[in-house]
């Protein structure tokens, strides 16, 4: 038999429609990312002003700043990520756009018609450069519509103050995301790659979804989604990580770490590390400065082909902390070019190593463990 739930369910989950409405929708849309947007938006738009109040004087027949500028500025400081807000859309878009519309009032006289074809005319001419930018649409509009002024600018519209405008707020978005150490412009999730030069697929790419299965989902949604498709790719990668994380995450670093690690000091020699590696069997050997501190890696790639009394060539290490979880680590050891991770203390000392074998011993282990656990359960509901 069905129980309905208790009234005052019901009436909870009839309200949660309606709250959902004023929800924000954007993925990462926090409390500190929008007042991260509004003090750059504050900052973008009146420097943008000011500037070209300087430059151009206090001329009433000249728009300073125009209202589409205010609209970019939300793309450039809220959503900084997205394929709209890049360099040359917001300055190809907003400028494309702006030209579209001033071509289109001296052909077509009729405003009316006129709005119409600047606004379509707009969203094609961006989409075939690859500029496509919402506030561009605004843009060819006010070329339209933006009265005297406008009108005696003519072509310099477009470039004065349209294209001005928006490289300045384009340069003020760059500092300002460098210093409040957001990634602008956005740079696109990187595929994995083989980095043995042969023709098999990355081993990241062997199981899993490819980027086949991201086209054919993108296709079956019939949607224009606003993130590239490298973000997804890169997104849900993450999530597979993620989840991998939160299944089989009991274990950490310091579980499975080896803690008798063989270091060299930065200063020795490569035939000195060549010859540990080759003792003790090992492929990365981590190099301490003076403080013990960790400088970098070693391995028989680096040292290959090094003359006697050469330089001892150190890259950078790959690191982690021992309460990081272990399975944490599979991206990282089964890209192609890492063979172990550096483990450090909060100090930064080097507490132990982990290797590929390390993990894949672990995974095996806890795969065997959750398989026979499975059987006993299934022999256990069976009997």
């Amino acid at each position: 038999m069905i129980v309905p739930p208790p009234p005052h369910e019901v009436r909870k989950s009839g309200r949660l429609p309606r709250f959902k409405l004023f929800s924000p929708i954007l993925a990462g849309a926090t409390l500190k990312e929008r007042l991260i947007g509004c003090i750059g938006a504050l900052i973008g738009i009146c420097v943008t002003g000011l500037v070209c109040g300087f430059v151009f004087g206090d001329d009433p027949q000249l728009p300073l700043i125009v209202a589409p500028i205010g609209a970019s500025a939300v793309l450039l400081f809220a959503v900084p990520a997205s394929p709209l807000a890049q360099p040359w859309s917001i300055i190809g878009g907003n400028t494309i756009s702006a030209l579209i519309g001033v071509s289109v009032t001296y052909i077509v006289t009729d405003q009316m018609l006129a709005i119409g074809l600047a606004v379509a005319l707009a969203i094609l001419a961006m989409s075939l450069t690859r500029s496509l930018h919402p506030p561009g649409g605004a843009a060819a509009l006010t070329a339209v519509i933006g009265g005297a002024a406008v009108a005696r600018s003519g072509f310099w519209f477009p470039f004065i103050p349209v294209a001005i405008n928006s490289l300045i707020l384009v340069g003020l978005g760059i500092v300002f995301h460098r210093l409040a150490r957001r990634q602008y412009p956005h740079r696109p999730g990187i595929a994995p790659v083989n980095t043995h030069a042969t023709a098999d697929p990355p081993p990241a790419l062997r199981v899993g979804f490819n980027s086949e299965d991201i086209d054919s989902a993108i296709a079956r949604l019939n949607e224009t989604l606003d993130i590239s498709r490298e973000d997804i790719d890169a997104l849900l990668r993450e999530v597979e990580l993620q989840a991998l994380v939160r299944q089989r995450g009991e274990l950490t670093c310091a579980d499975i770490m080896s803690r008798d690690v063989v270091t060299v000091p930065g200063d020795t020699t490569p035939e000195h590390a060549r010859y540990l590696l080759l003792k003790h069997d090992i492929r990365t050997l981590p190099v301490l400065d003076e403080n013990e501190k960790l400088q970098g890696t070693v391995g028989l790639r680096e040292l290959a082909g090094k003359e006697p009394g050469s330089k001892l060539p150190i890259s950078a290490a790959a690191t982690a902390r021992p309460s990081d979880p272990a399975i944490g680590l599979l991206p990282r050891l089964t890209d192609g070019a890492t063979h172990a991770v550096v483990i450090l203390d909060d100090c930064g000392k080097v507490v132990g190593i982990i290797s590929q074998t390390d993990l894949l011993a672990t995974l095996a282990k806890s795969l065997s463990h959750n398989g026979l656990s499975e059987i006993m359960q299934g022999n256990g509901q069976g009997i």
